[in-house]
């Protein structure tokens, strides 16, 4: 099969202050922002030491997982250093929304930006995939 999805392609959340939701992206999660935005570039698997993944699932309408019922979508970021980068955000007044999780494919952490919308954070842990 030639025609299948490979990946993400882009991700875009509306806010009620685009100019501040930025600026708290680039600040606090240290996104690499331009006037258009974020660009992830990724490695093919054979040819990278430790691949990324990239996971989409559906999640029943009634899960709690995303924090609010309202939120229609959530996002996981991949992270290097999830706790700096939790250091980072408490010192930005940005708190953890529910405990760190530790599995053997990863640390995860959950956290609401700037306008509440709760977002995931994975620190993969090589070879762990």
């Amino acid at each position: 099969m030639s025609e299948h999805i490979i990946g993400i392609g882009g991700v875009f959340i509306r806010a009620k202050d685009k100019a501040a939701t930025n600026e708290w992206y680039g600040k606090v999660l240290g996104m690499p922002l331009t006037e258009w935005g974020a660009s992830f570039y990724w490695f093919e698997s054979k040819v990278s030491e430790h691949p990324h993944l990239t996971n989409w699932s559906v999640f029943a309408h009634d899960a709690d997982y995303f924090g609010s019922s309202n939120q229609a979508f959530m996002i996981n970021y991949i992270v290097k250093d999830l706790d700096g980068l939790i250091a980072k955000m408490s010192a930005h007044g940005t708190k953890e929304v529910k405990p760190m999780e530790k599995h053997t494919y990863g640390k995860f952490a959950w956290v609401n930006d700037n306008e509440g919308r709760r977002i995931e954070l994975w620190e993969p842990i090589p070879g762990g995939i």
